[in-house]
């Protein structure tokens, strides 16, 4: 048994009791101990590394938590009375038979595998240059902050106010402070009952489509745009319609007649970065007044546009509700927690709640909860205004480099926004750059998957920099023009 703990091998992602826990309690289930003593923590110290007091912390919670029994004078044993479960022998567990098994692909009525979607490295903590877009950079985090508000939120006399959920209902604290905090922010006025809490914007688009898409119901959707949105409204039955885009965002006019829907992200197009003019805005919202057509606005990166007088949001200048409005805390706060939220008129919102509830009822209570609290303390608006800086301070030094070491680029860039749209010289496809890139550990992305359009062009990256540490920005962006530059010769 001694040997066996030797094999404990303590890292860094967690506590050292955290680790031990774990291990013993594996160990425990599988009956590993059986009527013997666990080591005594002076011993088991020894043979872990550790002090002798983080061994006697593990061995107490234990205790507290049923597993372990003390015995005076003769040390910690599993408890009796605690069940074992079982393992089944090899022998008793039979093979699959190919032969008979399903064939899940001809049940399969949908094949989701075959969408297309953007190329984002899961290993992205292990480049030394990661330009990717839509993560952040850990060390940002409030961690104190955020400890701070979970604790009090978990405590023995809050707890009652969460844990048994809202019934289907989104946490009214969190509502109030969306309203008052966050919405009040972008110009915009809403009452309780128009507002639904999701799971991220992505989450609020899916619901929508599978509310409102139809065989006949046509979404237009920015062409380059979010490949995920056009795949949900795909896969929900709806023709989608590629919508072109110019100096001032979506182009209005003829091409939007034939649309039910206009998905748009008016702030910082995405990818191109591009921020819709106002009176580009104005025109989409008489438009979609004159031909009866409802606007869909993302309003991704708002919360932490660092320029000074960022334009309000498109759902600000609707006076007929013709604007759906989605918005998140992905991009200020972080992308794990999942956190988003839509405003729109209280009848469609009643609808999308029901959805939801058939879905998955409504994001975790607790989670709803600290981020209420973390708003109201005044946590979340000082964190924005911390990452407001950072970003620009990032975003500059991205230009800069860009502009020294990406020269023979097409470089689309607006000020407050998380990336920068670059077109690769013609001849140059872009995942051979992302592959070469990543062969010297710089992460970038492919715009391959943003365009809708069979003949669409494949010269396009997109470079973020949230994720990156300030120090990495020049010499990143210096080898990966010098890759352009020997690329482009070879080609």
């Amino acid at each position: 048994m001694v040997d066996f703990l030797l094999n404990i091998e303590l890292h860094n992602n967690s506590s050292y009791q955290q680790q031990i826990r774990e291990k013993l309690v594996q160990l425990i289930n599988q009956d590993a101990f059986a009527d013997k003593a666990l080591p005594p923590s002076r011993k088991m110290a020894q043979l872990i590394g550790v002090s002798r007091n983080t061994i006697i912390l593990v061995y107490e919670s234990l205790v507290e938590e049923g597993y372990l029994i003390s015995r005076e004078r003769r040390g910690y044993f599993v408890d009796p009375d605690l069940p074992v479960e079982a393992n089944l022998a090899v022998e008793d567990v039979h093979p699959l038979s190919p032969s008979h098994a399903p064939n899940w692909g001809k049940r399969l009525q949908k094949n989701l595998s075959q969408f297309t979607s953007l190329n984002k490295d899961k290993d992205w903590l292990k480049y030394p240059y990661p330009f990717i877009y839509g993560q952040i950079n850990a060390q940002e985090f409030p961690t104190y902050q955020w400890r701070e508000c979970s604790r009090k939120v978990e405590s023995r006399g809050k707890v009652h106010e969460w844990v048994e959920g809202f019934m289907g209902e989104d946490d009214p604290e969190l509502v109030t402070q969306i309203r008052q905090q966050i919405l009040s922010k972008r110009g915009i006025v809403a009452q309780a009952d128009e507002i639904l809490i999701t799971l991220g914007t992505q989450n609020s688009l899916f619901l929508l489509a599978n509310l409102l898409a139809g065989e006949k119901v046509t979404f237009g959707v920015e062409d380059p745009g979010h490949a995920d949105l056009r795949q949900i409204i795909s896969l929900c039955h709806s023709p989608v319609k590629p919508l072109a885009l110019d100096s001032e965002g979506l182009q209005v006019g003829q091409q939007l007649k034939e649309c039910r829907y206009v998905c748009v992200t008016p702030s910082h197009q995405y990818p191109t970065t591009v921020t819709m003019t106002v009176k580009r805005r104005k025109a989409l919202l008489e438009q979609a007044r004159k031909d009866n057509f409802v606007v869909i606005e993302d309003d991704y990166e708002s919360e932490v546009n660092f320029i000074e007088k960022p334009l309000p949001a498109l759902k600000s200048f609707d006076q007929h509700g013709r604007v759906i409005y989605v918005g998140s805390l992905s991009k200020s706060l972080s992308p794990g927690i999942r956190i988003g939220y839509l405003v729109a008129d209280k009848k469609l919102v009643k609808e999308l709640r029901k959805l939801r509830h058939l879905h998955y009822r409504h994001p975790p209570a607790n989670n709803q909860r600290i981020i209420a609290l973390f708003i109201a303390q005044g946590y979340y608006d000082s964190h924005v205004r911390r990452m407001r800086r950072s970003y620009e301070e990032k975003w500059l030094l991205m230009q800069q480099g860009i502009e020294r070491y990406l020269s023979a680029c097409e470089i689309h860039s607006t000020a407050g926004s998380f990336c920068f749209w670059i077109g690769l010289p013609e001849s140059m496809p872009s995942h051979l750059l992302r592959a070469a890139a990543a062969a010297k550990g710089i992460l970038i992305e492919s715009g391959d998957s943003l365009f809708s359009q069979e003949h669409a062009p494949k010269n396009y990256i997109r470079l973020g920099f949230s994720a990156i540490n300030h120090d990495k920005i020049l010499p990143g962006l210096a080898i990966l023009g010098k890759l352009i530059d020997d690329l482009q010769k070879a080609i």
